[in-house]
C-alpha cells in the first residue's frame, strides 16, 4: 500500500510517500511544494494545486493523511494553512482517494512514541524506521514521511472501525 502524507502550509508543504506492508515501511518520495510570498494568496493556492496535482499523478497512492491545523500563536498563519490544507484534501480526494487527518501530537506519539517530541528527534526516528541517512529537506519533510507513518500505523484499527 502506499501512503502520502501532508504537512500543509502556504509557503512550504512538505510531502512524503511510504510503501507500506509486511511490517515495514519504505520512502517512495518526499521533497516540498513552495509557493512564492510575493504572489497573492489566490494565485499560490492555484500554484500549491498544481503541483500536489503533478506529484499525485506521478505516483500511485492508496491512502493519504494530512497533518491537522493548528493555530498556536498567529492566527493569520493559521487561516492560510488552513486554506492550503483546503486545497490539498480536495485535490487528494477528487482522485477518490480517501484522506485522513492527524494531529502533530498524534503522528509525534506514533513515530517517536512520545506526543511532545521535538522537531529533530521526529527526524532523527523517521529517517531510522524509513532507512535513510537522513531525511533532507526541512522539518516539513520529516513530518510528511511522520503523517504517513502514522496512517501505516493506524491503518489496521481504522480497518477494524476502531477510531483513532
Amino acid at each position: 500500500m502506499f501512503v502520502l502524507g501532508i504537512d500543509p502550509g502556504l509557503t512550504r508543504t512538505g510531502y512524503g510517500i511510504i510503501e507500506t506492508g509486511g511490517g515495514r515501511d519504505r520512502a517512495v518520495a518526499a521533497g516540498v511544494i513552495r509557493t512564492d510570498p510575493g504572489l497573492p494568496v489566490a494565485q499560490r493556492l492555484v500554484e500549491l494545486r498544481s503541483d500536489l496535482e503533478s506529484i499525485v499523478s506521478e505516483h500511485r497512492i492508496d491512502a493519504a493523511a494530512v497533518e491537522q491545523v493548528f493555530v498556536n500563536r498567529n492566527r493569520n498563519t493559521g487561516i492560510a494553512v488552513a486554506m492550503a490544507s483546503g486545497v490539498i484534501m480536495e485535490v487528494i480526494a477528487k482522485r477518490g482517494i480517501e484522506v485522513h487527518e492527524y494531529t502533530p501530537s498524534q503522528m509525534k506519539l506514533a513515530v517517536t512514541g512520545s506526543g511532545s517530541a521535538d522537531k529533530q528527534q521526529v527526524s532523527a526516528v523517521v529517517s531510522m524506521r524509513l532507512g535513510l541517512k537522513d531525511v533532507g529537506g526541512p522539518a516539513d519533510v520529516a513530518d510528511a514521511l511522520g503523517i504517513a507513518m502514522c496512517h501505516a500505523q493506524h491503518r489496521p484499527m481504522r480497518e477494524m472501525g476502531v477510531s483513532t
